[in-house]
C-alpha cells in the first residue's frame, strides 16, 4: 500500500517542481507568448519595478551657502514633484550607504517615485522586448553591461542624450562586496512619452560573475535615488549568466 502511495507522489512532485520553474527556464524562446515576454519585462531576475527615493530640494539658505540662487534645473529636477527650495540637503555619493536589504537610505527620503530597472544587454530581455514589441532605448556605443532606468520623472529635454547623461557618470555605479565600485563609461537620457529613460553602459572589464552572488545598482539622478540589489545567482539563462 505504501508503495502505491509513493508511486502517486512522484509524478505529482514532478508537476509541482515544473510549475515552480519560470517559463524562461522551461520553454524554448520561439514558444514564448507576448504575455510571458511582458512578464519578464516587468518582474524577473533581470527587470525590477522599484521605489526610488526623491530628495527634498535644498533650502534657499543652503543654496546661497553653496553659491547658488534659485532652484536646480535639469534631468532629475525639472518635472520632479516639488522642485522648489525646501529644507533638506541633497546627499552626496558618500551618503548612499549599503543597506543590504534593498531598503531606502532614510536620510535621503522625502517622497518616492516608481521606476523600472532593466538589464538591457541581457539576452532574455532583448528577446522579450522583440516578443512584446517593446521600444528599446537606442543602443549605446561600446561593449559592456547596459542598464536602463525607465519612468524617471522629467520634463521634455531637447539636448543631446549624451550631454544630458554625462553628469550621472560620477553619481552612479555597480557595487559588489569586497570589490571596487564600477562607474559607467557612458550615460544617455532619452525621452519616452511623459517620462525619461536613462541608460547606463558599464565596462565589460568589470567581469560580473555568479561568484559575486549579488550586484547593487545605484544611480543618483538629480533628486532621484535608484538603488537595488540584483541576485546574480538567479540571472542565468540557457546555462550561463546573462547580463
Amino acid at each position: 500500500m505504501k508503495m502505491k502511495h509513493l508511486a502517486w507522489l512522484i509524478p505529482v512532485t514532478a508537476i509541482l517542481l515544473a510549475a515552480a520553474e519560470p517559463f524562461w527556464n522551461t520553454k524554448p524562446t520561439p514558444q514564448w507568448t507576448e504575455e510571458e515576454a511582458h512578464q519578464l519585462l516587468t518582474s524577473s531576475p533581470w527587470v525590477k519595478v522599484v521605489t526610488a527615493n526623491v530628495a527634498r530640494p535644498l533650502s534657499e539658505d543652503e543654496l546661497r551657502q553653496g553659491g547658488e540662487m534659485g532652484e536646480h534645473h535639469g534631468v532629475g529636477f525639472d518635472g520632479v514633484q516639488g522642485n522648489k527650495p525646501g529644507n533638506a540637503q541633497l546627499p552626496s555619493a558618500a551618503d548612499m550607504l549599503f543597506t543590504g536589504k534593498n531598503q531606502p537610505v532614510s536620510r535621503f527620503h522625502s517622497s518616492t517615485a516608481t521606476v523600472r530597472i532593466s538589464w538591457e544587454s541581457a539576452l532574455p530581455v532583448r528577446i522579450a522586448e522583440l516578443k512584446d514589441h517593446e521600444v528599446e532605448p537606442p543602443t549605446l556605443e561600446g561593449e559592456g553591461y547596459r542598464v536602463a532606468v525607465y519612468d524617471v520623472p522629467g520634463a521634455y529635454f531637447k539636448d543631446d542624450p549624451k550631454k544630458l547623461g554625462d553628469p550621472f557618470k560620477n553619481t552612479s555605479f555597480l557595487r559588489r562586496e569586497g570589490k571596487t565600485d564600477v562607474k559607467p563609461t557612458r550615460v544617455e537620457v532619452f525621452q519616452r512619452g511623459t517620462t525619461l529613460v536613462i541608460t547606463f553602459l558599464f565596462p565589460s572589464s568589470a567581469e560580473l560573475s555568479v561568484k559575486d552572488h549579488w550586484v547593487e545598482f545605484i544611480a543618483q539622478i538629480g533628486r532621484v535615488l535608484v538603488d537595488y540589489h540584483f541576485d546574480l545567482t538567479q540571472m542565468e539563462f540557457q546555462g550561463k549568466l546573462e547580463l
